[in-house]
């Protein structure tokens, strides 16, 4: 059975939009699971999104550099963290899904550790809240954990 904590995102007083404080703790979140030495895929809703994300990963500070690839791209042995858009998922068995997308990916179940985000956005809270109620549809075991700022 699937895991799935659902982190809830503190107000933002820092000018970031709630997408944007979404990414970056998507970010750090896979820099974690990596420096835990997991194989982490994270789950964009589009090509644009995608790239932001592994341009963001690219502007971590060299100590906390995580090694990346967009799917398809990389070393054949694929990178610990894999980004990738599409409803396949990712090229290889992962342990750690981080979904940024709108939709609950029909491969989701197939990965231990899902994670996923309410955004302090009342409509992002919307589109979260019928994906807890998707995930909880499949079998997932559902918990919300607040994320410290």
């Amino acid at each position: 059975m699937s895991q799935t904590v659902f982190y809830l995102m503190p107000d933002n007083h820092n000018q970031m939009s709630a997408l944007d404080a979404v990414y970056l703790a998507a970010c750090q979140l896979a820099e974690q699971h990596y420096r835990q030495q997991k194989q982490v895929y994270i789950h964009c809703q589009t090509k644009q999104q995608a790239y932001a994300i592994d341009e963001l990963l690219w502007q971590f500070e060299p100590n906390y550099f995580v090694p990346h690839n967009l799917k398809g791209e990389g070393p054949v042995t694929g990178a610990p963290v894999e980004i990738g858009f599409d409803t396949l998922g990712p090229n290889k068995s992962r342990q750690v899904l981080i979904n940024l997308a709108d939709q609950v990916p029909q491969f989701a179940v197939n990965l231990a550790h899902i994670i996923d985000f309410v955004a302090n956005d009342d409509t992002l809270k919307g589109i979260a809240r019928k994906r807890y109620r998707d995930y909880q549809t499949l079998g997932c075991q559902v918990s919300t954990q607040t994320l410290a700022e």
